[in-house]
């Protein structure tokens, strides 16, 4: 079967190092299933794959991507892509992702455990229910597992243009809560009111009020204004680091105004459907910035260290 993977990482290009090629049909371990893949999408853990920070599990090559929507058995699904673990003292079982097992889905076929299968919404396309695993459920449970964005709350959502901004718009917006939004790029801040928000600012401009909850993707690049931008009692969600690992703290604002900054990681698999079903209630349809077939997998990658993206990267497979 045709699939994108990688042989040999490389940090200096990581987006060459995609591979497209033939590569053996996996076997379903007991409880697992083979599906069949319609599109995927790409995300920063992909990219991390290909420099070789992370380092996925058994002999290569190792088939890249953790989003799928497929088809088994005549049914329309999107994968649930973490793997049962044992949390080791973490809320969320989420210490190995598909491909990190060696389980990557921009393929043709590949095999997940059967109860990661959840119904595709009728309304999306192949592409838009390709969003859903990863960004959009990081977004989700930021919003509303470890904060509370609803009616009446402020969320502010750093850098308008990646799959969980992108996703923490939509998302926050349909449960009625006021988006702010921040970017560099005008384009981006316009597209981003499409989306849902009410306000597109310039990155680090002052915000008209203090935000309830912010959803922090980019790292040391905007961690202050975050911290700035947050109400007394407020929350600061972290789920990355675009710029980098490393940023400084205030502590004054820390502890003056009493804020909550905590870290989050995907989902688990209720959260998954509930999420799901969440999208499939509103109608709403995930930004996808373009789509390539397999043997472009490697421009989107690069077109996601660059930078350039709206929304997310897809995949078409089949």
């Amino acid at each position: 079967m045709r699939a994108a993977y990688v042989a040999e990482p490389s940090a200096e290009d990581p987006a060459g190092a995609v591979r497209v090629g033939e590569v053996p049909v996996p076997e379903a371990p007991p409880g697992w299933v083979g599906v069949d893949v319609r599109a995927g999408a790409l995300n920063m853990h992909d990219v991390f794959t290909l420099r070789g920070v992370t380092t996925p599990a058994g002999p290569g090559p190792h088939v890249i991507g953790s989003d799928a929507a497929v088809v088994h058995n005549g049914r329309d699904f999107v994968v649930y892509p973490v793997l049962p673990a044992d949390s080791g003292g973490r809320t969320v079982a989420h210490a190995t992702l598909l491909p990190d097992a060696g389980h990557g889905v921009l393929a043709e076929r590949i095999v997940v455990p059967e109860a990661h299968l959840v119904p595709k919404p009728a309304g999306l396309s192949w592409e838009e229910a390709a969003c859903l695993p990863t960004a959009w459920l990081t977004a989700y449970r930021m919003l509303f597992t470890k904060a509370q964005a609803g009616p009446g709350r402020i969320v502010l959502v750093q850098g308008a243009g990646g799959g969980v901004a992108t996703a923490a718009t939509a998302l926050a917006a349909a449960a009625g809560a006021t988006v702010v939004v921040t970017s560099r790029s005008a384009a981006k801040r316009e597209r981003a009111l499409a989306l849902g928000a009410s306000a597109a600012l310039d990155s680090g401009a002052r915000l008209p009020r203090l935000a309830d909850i912010v959803v922090e993707t980019v790292g040391p690049a905007t961690f202050e204004h975050s911290m700035a931008s947050t109400r007394a009692g407020g929350t600061v969600v972290v789920c990355g680091g675009s710029t980098g690992f490393t940023a400084p703290l205030h502590l004054a604002r820390l502890f003056a105004r009493e804020v909550t900054v905590c870290g989050s990681t995907m989902g688990t698999l209720e959260e998954f459907r509930a999420l799901v079903g969440f999208v499939d209630a509103h109608g709403i349809r995930p930004a996808v910035d373009s789509t390539v077939e397999l043997d472009g997998v490697g421009r989107q990658a690069g077109r996601m260290l660059a930078g350039d993206a709206f929304g997310k990267l897809c995949v078409r497979v089949s």
